[in-house]
């Protein structure tokens, strides 16, 4: 079948659902091209976080959350897409190029789109409230559709994900250059990215997983109960960065489908940019036979918890080259 391409105005749609991906402290790191036979998908590296992300691996895994967030966007706007992936050796900045058909859209493609505009990133505790063992079937599915595992942490294993998530931690809490890109990253003043205030709850109690802490937490998370989340890992069998974005690939994908189940979810990464505490996911729960990309908390939000505003964006005219 013949390539067709969006015009601009379907492009910019599909655009403001694609920067709804999650990506690493909110930095957005991508640019995306219209050509003649496709659209493109760059690494916008000036936007790594250097000390979190040493290695570039989160900033492609967001790329590639971002990657299937378009092509969902587009799927439900009548165009179907192949990918390209790392199409150029000699330009490791460019990630994919999406090729598009005409095609009309289904329940399930206009489902999926819908979910983009309702997941947010939920940070605070989880109820103890279990998640049905078909939910994690269909979650797990999603992501094997796109080239990753997952791996979901049973009760009795979580020791084996506390002692590197606690490692990354302490040794987050003394590094002055990680507080201060935590702090340029987050707060009050983030207007069209990072993690605003109203998003970053307090600290965890001791003895709790921790997860990622930013500045000037103001979100309020009314538990009066230890969090309750599953914790899932998402591996991939190859380490290099077309793995990296499948793996970004079916982070969202496990994400909007958790969406459509009505389930509340988390990113979470802290340990992985840490080469000790990673090694230690990858043996300890991955048995060494694949790669940690991402790490996803799922679970049931409290009734009584306030709506989370949505975070910041940046404008399309930003990402966008013409």
């Amino acid at each position: 079948m013949p390539c067709a391409i969006p015009d601009r105005e379907v492009t910019d749609t599909a655009l403001g659902l694609a920067v709804r991906a999650p990506s690493v402290h909110n930095t957005q790191p991508w640019r995306w091209r219209p050509v003649a036979d496709g659209i493109q998908l760059f690494a916008d590296t000036g936007r790594q976080l250097t000390v979190t992300d040493f290695h570039q691996r989160s900033l492609v895994v967001s790329c590639g959350a971002a990657l299937h967030h378009m092509r969902v966007a587009l799927a439900a706007l009548g165009w179907a897409s192949t990918v390209d992936y790392c199409p150029d050796p000699r330009d490791p900045e460019h990630l994919a190029t999406i090729h598009t058909t005409r095609s009309p859209a289904g329940a399930a493609q206009i489902d999926m789109a819908a979910a983009i505009m309702l997941r947010r990133t939920d940070r605070r505790h989880f109820l103890p409230r279990p998640v049905p063992a078909r939910h994690l079937r269909s979650l797990a599915a999603q992501a094997s559709a796109h080239g990753a595992a997952v791996r979901q942490v049973p009760d009795t294993l979580l020791p084996r994900l506390a002692t590197p998530l606690r490692r990354a931690v302490t040794a987050h809490a003394t590094d002055r250059r990680y507080q201060e890109e935590i702090a340029r990253w987050s707060g009050r003043n983030r207007l069209t990215d990072g993690v605003p205030s109203q998003n970053a709850p307090v600290a965890r109690p001791s003895g709790e997983l921790p997860v990622r802490t930013f500045a000037d937490p103001a979100l309020l998370d009314p538990a009066d109960q230890p969090d309750a989340a599953q914790w899932l890992v998402i591996g991939t069998t190859r380490d290099d960065r077309r793995a990296q974005l499948r793996a970004g690939e079916a982070t969202s994908a496990l994400l909007l489908t958790a969406t459509g189940l009505g389930l509340a979810t988390s990113v979470q990464t802290e340990p992985l940019g840490v080469a000790e505490s990673r090694q230690e996911i990858r043996t300890g729960l991955l048995h060494d036979c694949a790669y940690p990309q991402a790490m996803v908390r799922v679970g049931w939000s409290s009734r009584r918890a306030a709506p989370l505003a949505d975070t910041p964006r940046r404008p399309i005219a930003e990402i966008l080259e013409v």
